[in-house]
């Protein structure tokens, strides 16, 4: 059976990251290890949440993983609350990269072109140094925009400035970048990215207008889970866009739905057959 290891915070509500990244790759079929980064009782969303730095923790498992010699087939990282938990996380992907093993990284900390409440100035300096050690990075406009140093564009930015942030991000040192929650204009939602070649390309599914916490979670899990299983990486990041948008769709079509995440979890079945599982 293929392994990945996440290295994400857990929320205890909220739908996302460690609570996002387990249930869909598990249901890929592919076994989810994690090394939590930090404890919240929500995600950021909520007013007042608590946060619990798990740096101490991590560097005990770390030591003792080391003894016990585990093989990853990729390494996906997440929000990252801190240098410290930066630091360990590049600390993780130095002890088990191997010659195949995947490494991508969701520079999960920003959005609307500020960082995420609770997180300091200054750490998108460090996490351009993570996404030098990637294979693929996934970050969204605001992400891309902060670690560049770059005026954010607005999530309506054209095409020549999206291409424009790949090249800028090409240098932080990936083999591909892609930049996710692109809005084409013709009513689709999706990606955009540069290859190691220097090559362009994107997609989008449908835009359904809701916003919701925890989508891009649910993207880069998708797509780190169904590269492991064996598809491309264009028709991987074409799955995880397919189902991004049917958990958006399915979320505004139910009344009932929660305001501070999508409903992922019932459209698992979509998953498994948009992948091929069934």
């Amino acid at each position: 059976m293929k392994k990945i290891l996440t290295i994400q915070d857990i929320s205890c509500v909220g739908k996302c990251s460690v609570t996002a990244a387990l249930p869909i790759i598990s249901a890929l079929g592919i076994e989810t290890c994690i090394v939590p980064t930090a404890l919240l009782s929500t995600h950021t969303q909520f007013d007042g949440f608590t946060f619990r730095d798990l740096s101490d923790e991590m560097a005990k498992i770390l030591e003792h993983w080391k003894t016990q010699n585990f093989h990853f087939d990729a390494i996906y990282t997440g929000y990252l609350g801190s240098e410290s938990l930066i630091n360990l996380a590049i600390e993780f992907i130095s002890a088990f990269k191997e010659e195949n093993t995947k490494i991508i990284v969701d520079p999960a900390m920003a959005d609307a072109g500020q960082l995420y409440a609770g997180l300091p100035a200054g750490l998108e300096a460090k996490m351009k140094k993570l996404c030098g050690c990637a294979d693929i990075i996934l970050p969204n406009i605001s992400e891309a925009s902060l670690m560049l140093d770059e005026p954010y564009p607005g999530e309506d930015a054209g095409k020549e400035e999206i291409e424009a942030l790949l090249n800028k991000l090409s240098s932080l040192g990936a083999k591909s970048s892609v930049i996710t929650g692109v809005d084409f204009g013709d009513g689709t939602l999706g990606f955009a990215g540069r290859a190691e070649d220097g090559s362009f390309f994107s997609y989008g599914a449908e835009k359904i207008n809701m916003s919701s916490h925890g989508t891009g979670d649910v993207f880069a899990a998708t797509f780190t889970g169904s590269l492991v299983r064996g598809a491309s990486e264009f028709e991987a990041l074409k799955i995880a866009t397919d189902f991004t948008s049917a958990c958006i769709k399915n979320s505004y079509n139910d009344p009932d739905h929660v305001s501070y995440a999508v409903n992922f979890e019932a459209e698992i079945p979509y998953l498994l057959k948009r992948a091929g599982i069934i």
